[in-house]
Order: C-alpha cells, then sequence, then structure tokens
C-alpha cells in the first residue's frame, strides 16, 4: 500500500494573530483560508462592484494588505501568505 502524500495546499498552516481575527484559530490548510476569507469578503460587501477581482479592505483586512485599500485577487493571496508559517 503507497501512502498517499499530502498536497503543500493541504496542510495546516499556523494563521498569525492579525489573520486569525479574520479567518479564525489555526493551524489550518491553505484552502481553508482563503475559503474562509472569501466568506468574510461576501458577508462584509467588500468586493468592488464593477471590477470584481478587486477587494476593498476594511481595517482588519488593512493590515494583511500590508496598509493597502484596494488589492486583486491575485495579489490577496500572496500578500494573505506572509500571514501563514
Amino acid at each position: 500500500m503507497v501512502e498517499k502524500k499530502t498536497s503543500a495546499f493541504m496542510k495546516p498552516m499556523n494563521v498569525s494573530a492579525d489573520l486569525e481575527k479574520i479567518v479564525g484559530k489555526g493551524p489550518m490548510p491553505r484552502s481553508e483560508v482563503v475559503k474562509k476569507l472569501w466568506v468574510y469578503i461576501k458577508s462584509n460587501k467588500l468586493q468592488d462592484e464593477k471590477k470584481k477581482r478587486n477587494i476593498i479592505a476594511d481595517a482588519n483586512l488593512k493590515v494583511i494588505f500590508g496598509g493597502k485599500a484596494v488589492v486583486d485577487m491575485f495579489e490577496m493571496t500572496k500578500l494573505v501568505s506572509k500571514h501563514l508559517s
């Protein structure tokens, strides 16, 4: 029987204190972090109505986004990974 390796995307990661305010206590897989982040964004209506790829940062997200007011969804993933270890 061959042991199935867990992909890096599914490996539980530690969540920074700042990110924890948004997604909850870790550790959790990166995929779960992203899923919870989108729940937060949608429930707080932080997605730009016209440019759906842009996320408008509230006070909590600004900390994660390095002080930026608006980031696109691809940049968001890169910025969030700095809060995972």
